[in-house]
């Protein structure tokens, strides 16, 4: 977040797969803006617009006519921590400059996003669910103190990669929760210099240099081991990290076959992901505590138009 990264910089390796939002934007004769998400909305005018990155994405790209109908569908729900808000924000973006016929450069569509998400609308996030959005892939991100971003692919073998594709498993808790209510603890201790808080953070930067090193060199049992110790200062990080009952299932796939693991994005819900050798023994262990599996592949090509 920049409360931590204009201070002391920030890192971090981040992966996209095959899970997407998609935003599909047709013309209509009648002069409304029709809007279909969890709701529908049906507008005469940008400024009256209720979903707030709608309204600022088209206010943004400078949409002055509104006879246009936008829809958008997502593979996973929101408040799951596998970024589905900025990649909302990144794919609505694309569609509106292929509307426009604007070409944009992924840090370019990825700064965006950010710019509407944290400073128009002041989410207390970081810009790493839009930049792994716009450009896909396995990638190292460096953020500057100033704000700049420099992304990296993370060089690893062909084997190494199938290896941690096959070994990485998701399971849903069956939780949504908002990022911003449990990153608002993290950000405000951030700002005002809070030492237990800076203390994790920085550790928890060091551990993602870690993590690139380990991918790097193939070596992804200490992959997993980090990961491990990566959520053991997380949910150790603020209140509603954790709860008993992810604590629980965490421990339950520690003993039947996971390597390391963590709770994806923020926390307090969303996904636990795990690496494992034995992967039918997590399974199983996990189907029996009632957590359902989303299979996936990494994808490698970031936000992009599907037809135009």
């Amino acid at each position: 977040m920049p409360s931590y990264y204009s201070e002391y910089g920030g890192f971090l390796v981040a992966a996209a797969i095959d899970k997407y939002v998609y935003i599909a934007l047709n013309r209509r004769f009648i002069p409304k803006l029709l809007l279909k998400y969890s709701q529908l909305e049906e507008v005469a005018i940008v400024d009256v617009i209720k979903h707030p990155i709608f309204r600022e994405a088209l206010k943004y790209v400078g949409i002055e006519h509104i006879n246009l109908e936008i829809t958008s569908m997502a593979d996973i729900p929101a408040g799951t921590g596998l970024g589905s808000s900025g990649s909302f924000t990144t794919a609505l973006l694309k569609a509106l400059h292929v509307y426009k016929k604007n070409i944009v450069h992924p840090s370019d569509l990825a700064e965006q996003a950010c710019f509407i998400e944290i400073n128009k609308l002041e989410e207390p996030i970081g810009k790493q669910d839009q930049y792994i959005a716009a450009y896909g892939g396995i990638t190292a991100f460096d953020f500057a103190k100033d704000g700049q971003v420099q992304a990296k692919p993370v060089k690893m073998s062909e084997e190494t990669r199938t290896q941690l594709n096959e070994n990485l498993l998701l399971f849903f808790t069956g939780y949504a929760r908002s990022a911003s209510t449990i990153l608002k603890d993290q950000d405000d201790k951030s700002r005002k210099s809070d030492v237990t808080m800076l203390e994790n953070l920085h550790f928890t930067k060091e551990l993602g240099r870690q993590s690139l090193a380990a991918i790097e060199a193939g070596d992804l049992r200490e992959f997993a081991h980090v990961m491990d110790i990566h959520w053991q200062r997380k949910r150790s990080r603020t209140a509603g990290m954790s709860n008993d009952h992810i604590d629980a299932w965490y421990q339950c796939a520690m003993a039947n076959g996971a390597i390391g693991g963590k709770l994806n994005g923020a926390g307090g819900g969303g996904f636990l992901m795990f690496y494992a050798e034995n992967k039918g023994l997590l399974r199983q262990a996990m189907k029996k505590q009632g957590l359902q599996e989303v299979r996936f592949r990494f994808d490698f090509e970031g936000t992009k138009v599907v037809l135009s």
